[in-house]
């Protein structure tokens, strides 16, 4: 295989690697429902996408980079959903005030 060829392989899998997490993010955004995601699965692959994202830098290998950043981005945006979904607004609404009518 050429090394034009080996990167192209690459960069077709840094690109679905990348677009991967999209239509879940998409959804979280559009839905505001995190319940059936795990948050350990969604921070141990935010943590193994940061270390491959140090480790294209290091090799300066521009299709692991970007694809990493656009991982990154959209898993900490799935993360940063379950979290205050999750955590935060459901302290917000506690039994006491949700569905009350307001007068």
């Amino acid at each position: 295989m050429t090394e034009f060829n080996v990167e192209i392989v690459g960069s077709l899998a840094a690109i679905l690697s990348a677009v991967c997490w999209a239509p879940q993010s998409l959804k979280i955004i559009v839905e505001r429902k995190t319940a059936g995601l795990s948050l350990m699965t969604n921070l141990m692959s935010f943590v193994s996408v940061l270390l491959w994202e140090a480790y294209g830098l290091l090799l300066g290998s521009w299709p692991m980079i970007l694809s990493n950043a656009v991982s990154i981005t959209l898993i900490g945006t799935i993360l940063a959903m379950k979290l205050y979904l999750d955590h935060f607004h459901a302290a917000v609404d506690s039994p006491f005030t949700a569905g009350s009518p307001q007068h």
